[in-house]
């Protein structure tokens, strides 16, 4: 017999059998989820309460969602501050709406943890229901796979389109190879970056797995809390996150420092999936020309290249990406609005925004950094 249930804590889900479900993508994993959960970070009081929906077959965990109780929009990485507007406007409450996400992740992945396509619907199904129940405004499904958008188009979720920029491995033999194929402009572009930091007395060092040191760390901690405040702007993540996850999950880091001398003087973190490679956090303590593109890009770029990697994910936005050899990649993400008006109003919006995205993708295609065939 199948039954809904939802949890509070992930402490309260086995581990084995919450992972078997995420598979390979790290930032779902139990390990990734709890040490979010258990350092403060996602809690009622920072806005995001866990209502973790399951779907039971007997004792055995069928299927999940990540589900957050959200009383803002931050930490989401899409935009509907102005859907929120307009409910204000009307003298409607927007907040608190329910949310499906990897917290503070803008990475794509499975948002409807099962292993067939029919609990996957029941999930889905399950989340819309306990949206009614609680009586919210909306449920949004963050940066959801192609697997799981079957699913919403079948129960007629609004999708919307967003973009991010990938580097996608050409079987290069190495870091040349992969200037080769850049035109002239780009190459001599990331050629006088790595210049400029070699000038500066930089080098790089990548430290995976168990490599990594608690003052290291907390190096890295100071430089990502700084990439914050430069931006006027409060770090979502505290230390005591990336204490947890550098030991429960350590495989799935690659640190890379970037040093003068013995000291370091900018760090980014990456995390590893299966023959994938995602750019998340990066910071500096002092300013060098370039060291953001070289520490953030063309070091993880010739990482993926050394180790056979299939693809770099860099992150939310940035066009500049593509003068680095990152190229236009679409996102999405879907939505259920309780309101039939502005549900309607809602989806017109996607239709034309969708319309955009696709012709600015196909305006940057005709952009691209690569040599012309």
């Amino acid at each position: 017999m199948s039954k809904i249930k939802i949890f509070n804590s992930l402490a309260d889900i086995d581990p084995d059998q919450w992972n078997t479900l995420v598979g390979d993508y790290p930032f779902l994993h139990h390990e990734f989820l709890i040490a979010i959960q258990d350092s403060g970070c996602v809690s009622a009081e920072t806005g995001w309460e866990p209502l973790y929906l399951t779907l039971w077959h007997g004792q055995t965990l069928a299927g999940a969602m990540p589900l957050y109780l959200k009383s803002h929009s931050r930490g989401e990485f899409v935009f509907d501050h102005g859907w929120a507007d307009a409910f204000e406007r009307h003298g409607l409450a927007y907040y608190p709406k329910l949310v499906c996400a990897a917290p503070f992740t803008p990475v794509s992945g499975p948002r409807l943890l099962a292993n067939t396509h029919g609990d996957r619907r029941i999930l889905a199904e399950g989340a819309i229901d306990l949206a009614r129940r609680i009586g919210v405004s909306s449920l949004h499904i963050l940066f959801p796979n192609e697997t799981d958008l079957a699913v919403m188009r079948e129960l007629d979720f609004m999708l919307r389109e967003g973009l991010q920029f990938h580097w996608h491995n050409a079987r290069y033999d190495n870091f040349d190879g992969f200037l080769a194929a850049l035109n002239h402009d780009k190459r001599k572009k990331i050629r006088q970056e790595r210049r400029h930091a070699h000038q500066a007395g930089i080098s790089f060092i990548w430290l995976k797995g168990r490599e990594i040191q608690n003052w290291q760390i907390e190096f890295f901690y100071h430089c990502y809390v700084n990439t914050y405040h430069q931006h006027w702007s409060s770090p979502y993540l505290n230390l005591d996150f990336f204490r947890r996850i550098a030991k429960s999950m350590p495989d799935n880091l690659l640190w890379i420092f970037a040093v003068r001398g013995d000291n370091p003087v900018a760090c980014a973190m990456n995390v590893l999936g299966d023959d994938v490679l995602f750019g998340r956090y990066w910071g500096a303590k002092q300013f060098v020309s370039g060291l953001h593109f070289e520490t953030c890009y063309s070091q993880a770029v010739e990482y993926c290249i050394q180790h056979g990697i299939a693809r770099f994910e860099g992150g939310a936005q940035g066009v500049h990406k593509m003068a680095r050899g990152l190229l236009p990649s679409p996102t999405w993400s879907a939505h259920w609005i309780a309101h039939s008006g502005f549900a309607k109003a809602i989806n017109q919006f996607l239709d034309d925004e969708k319309s955009n995205i696709e012709h600015y993708i196909e305006e940057l295609n005709a952009h691209t950094p690569f040599k012309k065939a």
